[in-house]
């Protein structure tokens, strides 16, 4: 997803919050993104059975470039948030999609625009890489998530979703 490559852009977040930094990770990045990807995890209520599943999830992603993972800093707190894309593909509009299919901040990163930041990068990286949108799906009780995914021009589709688990 040539995401390894990029440099990192500061994005103000709205409100007077204090500036996050968004930055792809890199190999050398795999622990502090896997605690947040295990956060991601928990927030998710997702039972592990490997605890270091997580961590060798990314890597994989990462080594083979399957994935575009952003961290998000904040001066005073470190790397409080991480975002995963995937890219996808579209035949009605015979082009690439991106996927945004992890987002997360920390507890202690919450309200300092970390989320934001991330969002905005990931569309700001969308736009340069010229594909047609970005898809996302978050918990239908995660207002929060909702709130800002529309306040940044997300359009909630009205049509139905189906999912068959082969595990």
């Amino acid at each position: 997803m040539s995401g390894q490559a990029a440099a990192q852009q500061d994005i103000q977040p709205p409100h007077g919050e204090g500036a996050a930094t968004v930055r792809a990770a890199g190999e050398a990045d795999l622990d502090t993104a896997a605690a947040l990807f295990r956060g991601y995890l928990d927030f998710y209520e997702v039972d592990l059975e490997d605890p270091d599943g997580p961590r060798a999830f990314l890597a994989e992603r990462i080594a083979k470039d399957e994935s575009l993972v952003l961290l998000a800093e904040v001066p005073g707190l470190g790397t409080v948030g991480f975002a995963q894309v995937y890219r996808a593909f579209s035949s009605l509009t015979l082009s690439t999609a991106w996927v945004l299919n992890d987002l997360y901040v920390a507890p202690a990163g919450r309200r300092t625009g970390a989320g934001r930041a991330l969002l905005r990068e990931v569309l700001r990286r969308a736009r340069e890489a010229g594909v047609s949108g970005v898809q996302l799906e978050t918990a239908y009780d995660n207002t929060v998530a909702q709130g800002l995914y529309e306040a940044e021009g997300f359009v909630r589709e009205e049509f139905h979703v189906y999912f068959h688990d082969l595990g």
